[in-house]
């Protein structure tokens, strides 16, 4: 429901501003109001996860907001291949639940259920398998390769696509896929990302999923998986290859980023789709983002964060790769916190899932600690990206949240975000994050901030992503890097020996700016602590920068 709403105050919105146009609102060839391609915040969030929309100037809108708070990156699921069968009157079944889908359920070609038409079109010949596949998007010559078989039907005010897949275009037997489409969000995605100068990545074609076993693909289907799949991308090559905003496809099929078997069947679809995606479109990047789990007796240590992040990488057939691994924080899969805090209760947010005990007890180590060990494994024309969680695992009572798709989520504050930004920003060769909606957009009540606003508000608040001690010039001293430290000061706490509590602030003596935009500032402020504790040798730094922002969230290290 607050997607619901959110789409219609948006829609409302679009609405309204155009019908003011003749007053004095200027429209393009589209009937869009102008883009709005400021991009007024240095946040080191860059990216986020959105649905395409068939409405273009709604996808401007979201675009131009996007940009505010200095998104340059979006990414989209690609809808999923699902495997149906046919009952004598034409009505497709999942393969899965027996149910009708209702997708397709108006889809009519010259008066016959479109199964059998289909089936009418290639007489004598095997129809062996069909599928359905609900796209955000329209198709052109690239899909619809055979005359005669391939074509686009209009039906009940919605397009369908149905595509026979043999051996040729008169070799049996095929393997029908129907496809719905409600509107061209892809295209309208690429079309406004590249007046805002950003950049889409497109979901692959999404596997079926395994009857007894859903959270893995049916290898049984993978020819199939193969051959749509690299009829979309050639028909993305077709349409939309001089786009500057296409740079490469997400892989929407998710697995865990740990050590796996040489056998597993994810790995197994990765390692087929992404030689596809390579052969398709050759120098653009395939995105994958897996997920890690800290939970003591269902999650893996550190350790094998590096041997998945390896194995992922090897299935990218030669194209370059990004792997964005999700942080677990808003699943509350992989806790924040500080090597200081293991002995510490868990967030408050976080005892729906692993219950009111300490870190230590609930997970087998940090967000840190797992970023850390994926670094420690480089590969060549692959880059280490991360995925933050912008939700809770559960809401509380006035939270705007999700409500739909289940599980319920709730939202995150910015001072939460910060601390999972200062947790992978040391590593991360960029941050992006799940999702736009409803999770950046949504608001507590008409008054309240959302995320974004307060993003958008406080964007150059100081961020610490790595610090240590170091001398410079015979002098001890700190130093940081991170965002927007520039001028000010650090504050420094720490316990002396016997545990007395104690804080000084330094003014920073030196700052060296980032070498590229949005890269990792350093400063160094002078500090001679009077001992280290031995039982808390921890040392915690916030910063204070020229403009008088302070750090929402400390940075915390072994001194």
């Amino acid at each position: 429901m607050v997607i619901a709403r959110v789409l219609a105050a948006l829609a409302l919105l679009v609405m309204l501003t155009v019908a003011a146009a003749p007053e004095g609102v200027r429209v393009d060839a589209a009937g869009c109001p102008p883009r709005d391609t400021r991009g007024a915040a240095g946040y080191p969030i860059t990216g986020y996860w959105m649905n395409p929309r068939p409405d273009r100037c709604e996808t401007r809108l979201v675009l131009s907001e996007m940009r505010r708070v200095g998104g340059d990156t979006v990414i989209t699921f690609g809808s999923r291949l699902t495997a149906v069968r046919a009952d004598a009157a034409g009505r497709l079944l999942d393969a899965r639940t027996g149910q009708a889908d209702p997708a397709l359920a108006g889809c009519l070609d010259g008066g016959r259920p479109c199964y059998l038409a289909a089936r009418d079109a290639v007489p004598g010949k095997e129809i062996r398998r069909a599928f359905t596949y609900v796209a955000p998007e329209h198709f052109g010559p690239g899909l619809l390769r055979c005359p005669g078989l391939d074509r686009r039907i209009e039906s009940g005010g919605r397009s369908y696509y149905r595509i026979l897949l043999g051996a040729s275009c008169t070799a049996g037997p095929f393997d029908l896929v129907l496809a719905v489409s409600d509107g061209d969000g892809i295209g309208n995605l690429l079309a406004e990302a590249a007046g805002h100068g950003m950049k889409v990545y497109p979901g692959l074609p999404a596997a079926p999923q395994d009857p007894a076993k859903p959270w893995l693909p049916h290898l049984a289907h993978l020819d199939v998986v193969n051959t749509f799949t690299r009829r979309v991308l050639d028909d993305y090559r077709h349409r939309h290859g001089a786009s500057s905003a296409l740079a490469g496809v997400y892989q929407s099929f998710e697995l865990a980023m740990r050590d796996r078997a040489d056998d597993d069947e994810v790995l197994a679809l990765y390692r087929a789709q992404h030689a596809v995606a390579a052969a398709a479109l050759p120098g653009r990047t395939i995105v994958v983002s897996p997920y890690w789990d800290a939970r003591r007796g269902r999650g893996f240590p550190p350790a094998e964060a590096g041997e998945g992040f390896a194995e992922i990488a090897a299935t990218r057939a030669g194209a370059p790769m990004a792997i964005a691994i999700q942080d677990g924080r808003g699943a509350g899969k992989v806790p924040v916190y500080g090597p200081d805090q293991a002995e510490a209760p868990v967030n408050p947010r976080l005892e729906p899932v692993v219950g009111a005990v300490t870190n230590r007890q609930a997970y087998l180590g940090s967000t840190r600690d797992y970023v850390e060990a994926a670094a420690s494994r480089p590969v060549p024309g692959v880059e280490l990206w991360v995925n933050v969680e912008l939700f809770e695992p559960t809401p509380v009572a006035g939270e705007c949240s999700r409500t739909d798709p289940l599980p319920l989520r709730g939202r995150a504050s910015k001072a939460r975000v910060d601390g999972q930004v200062m947790a992978v920003g040391g590593h991360a060769a960029k941050i992006i994050a799940y999702r736009w909606e409803p999770f950046v957009i949504c608001r507590d009540d008409w008054d309240s901030p959302s995320l974004g606003e307060s993003i958008a508000a406080a964007w150059n608040d100081p961020l610490i992503v790595r610090a240590t001690r170091r001398g410079v010039a015979g002098r001890e001293g700190i130093q940081v890097q991170g965002h927007h430290l520039r001028g000010g000061a650090l504050r420094i706490s720490y316990r002396q020996p016997g545990g007395l509590a104690t804080t000084v602030t330094a003014a920073q003596e030196r700052h060296e700016p980032a070498a590229a935009p949005g890269g990792l500032e350093t400063a160094w402020a002078p500090f001679t602590p009077a001992g280290l504790d031995p039982d808390h040798p921890w040392i915690t730094v916030t910063a204070v920068n020229a403009t008088g922002r302070t750090s929402t969230t400390p940075y915390t290290f072994r001194g």
